[in-house]
């Protein structure tokens, strides 16, 4: 294996450091497992699920070998070039001691959202760089996608992924079919640590999941919604949204509902409300 330290360029993360910081009393977090490689942090999470790991383990890759985005598409990134980790969540039972209901599963389509508002918020206050949400999983800096995000429910679990691009250099970055990929450091952010940068995420991970808890799954009452209505760069563009079933829709995206819906108007003034699809914004 090669050494992590032969690019100073991009650091290994300290698990001690990273276990101190995070997991402390009355934290979400329980456990921050780092690993050198991986196939697949959602894979991992999603096996660690079903041998009853409690809510709340972190599992990161300083490089990951098979990561999948939605439609299984491919997610590759140079080692420590970017942070890719995968968490665990068991919002339907019920948390006696932080007073937290069960929640239904319908609810359970907030949690890619929550987790875009929260690496925006580490983004831009860390990196100090604009972005903003593609709905309903991608992250925008500079009009190309900086990070993507994925939901999987695994009985009563659901695991959300994450991989952002950090010091990635723009020779290394993939090819796509769609957006442009780019990087922090392609995009010029003033810091590419990734050690505040997963801290920073964290930490927002964490308080709007307490709050969207808290709330009983509202995302109107726990503030979730109007702060992923900020941050999203869909609404009030043209869009068109690959249906899972095949069929494709055109028109303008006006907002994103209580459920997390992006609602698009069609040129027949038609209102379409989408949960799930692949949305290109049309110039």
């Amino acid at each position: 294996m090669v050494s992590p330290f032969t690019d100073l360029d991009r650091p290994p993360l300290s698990p001690r450091s990273l276990e101190r910081a995070l997991v402390t009393p009355g934290s979400l977090w329980s456990r921050i497992d780092v690993r050198a490689e991986t196939a697949s942090t959602n894979a991992d999470v999603t096996a660690a699920a079903v041998r009853g790991e409690p809510e709340g383990l972190v599992v990161v890759a300083e490089q990951q070998t098979a990561g999948r985005g939605r439609r299984d598409r491919q997610w590759t990134s140079p080692a420590r070039a970017g942070l890719t980790l995968s968490v665990l969540l068991r919002p339907g039972l019920a948390d006696r001691e932080r007073d937290w209901p069960a929640l239904a599963p319908a609810s359970f389509a907030w949690l890619p959202l929550l987790a875009g508002v929260a690496l925006l918020e580490a983004v831009e206050r860390v990196a100090e760089v604009e972005a903003g949400l593609k709905w309903p999983n991608d992250l925008l800096v500079n009009d190309g996608k900086c990070a993507g995000i994925l939901a999987e429910v695994s009985g009563d679990a659901v695991v959300v992924g994450l991989g952002l691009n950090v010091t990635t250099r723009a020779e290394e970055l993939p090819e796509t079919t769609g957006l442009p990929a780019t990087s922090l450091r392609v995009a010029g952010a003033a810091v590419t640590d990734r050690d505040p940068l997963l801290r920073a995420l964290l930490r927002n991970f964490a308080s709007w999941y307490a709050g969207w808890r808290e709330a009983a799954g509202d995302a109107e009452m726990s503030g979730l919604l109007a702060a992923y209505r900020r941050g999203c760069a869909t609404i009030g563009q043209q869009v068109r949204v690959l249906l899972p079933a095949g069929q494709t829709l055109t028109g303008e995206a006006t907002e994103v509902d209580r459920d997390g819906q992006l609602v698009v108007r069609t040129a027949d003034g038609a209102t379409h409300r989408v949960s799930a699809g692949d949305v290109l914004h049309v110039r």
